[in-house]
């Protein structure tokens, strides 16, 4: 397949990743997923969003386990555009991950991931399609209501 991306590329795959993001990176919760971000440095001049991904066996069978992994991998490439460049990303996805991707389905797991990325620092807020800029630009002071208390920690 000429054009696409190796996996490696685009995903965490040792556990010493994982460890770095999870120690080290922010952490964003919600009702359905956890989200844990870390910025790389130094490995190239690669710039694109790195995905790992924790689905434990309490989120359902192997079935739904394997299905919010395909739909959280969906999710995130439409995303990642959002996030700061060079970015290692851990997604946990808690017990409510699996009825949301039932119910929901992709529209829910990305509603639900969404939300996460907007609390990032540096994320890029977009309205209906429309980039909104980044959430540290320099009239973020406007949007007092939406960072309440992110400067307090």
């Amino acid at each position: 397949m000429t054009g696409a991306r190796s996996p490696k590329r685009g995903r965490l795959s040792r556990s010493a990743d994982f460890d770095r993001v999870m120690r080290n990176g922010r952490s964003h919760a919600g009702r359905d997923l956890v989200l844990y971000v870390f910025p790389r440095r130094g490995e190239g001049d690669e710039r694109h969003a790195r995905l790992g991904l924790s689905v434990s066996r309490k989120v359902g069978g192997a079935v739904e386990r394997n299905r919010v992994k395909r739909l959280l991998r969906e999710a995130f490439v439409r995303e990642a555009e959002r996030l700061p460049p060079g970015s290692d990303v851990v997604v946990i996805a808690r017990p409510g991950a699996g009825p949301l991707a039932e119910r929901e389905g992709l529209d829910g797991i990305r509603t639900a991931l969404a939300e996460l990325v907007s609390k990032v620092a540096g994320a890029q807020l977009v309205e209906n399609g429309r980039d909104l800029g980044g959430a540290e630009s320099e009239g973020a002071e406007s949007e007092g209501a939406e960072s309440e208390g992110a400067e307090a920690r």
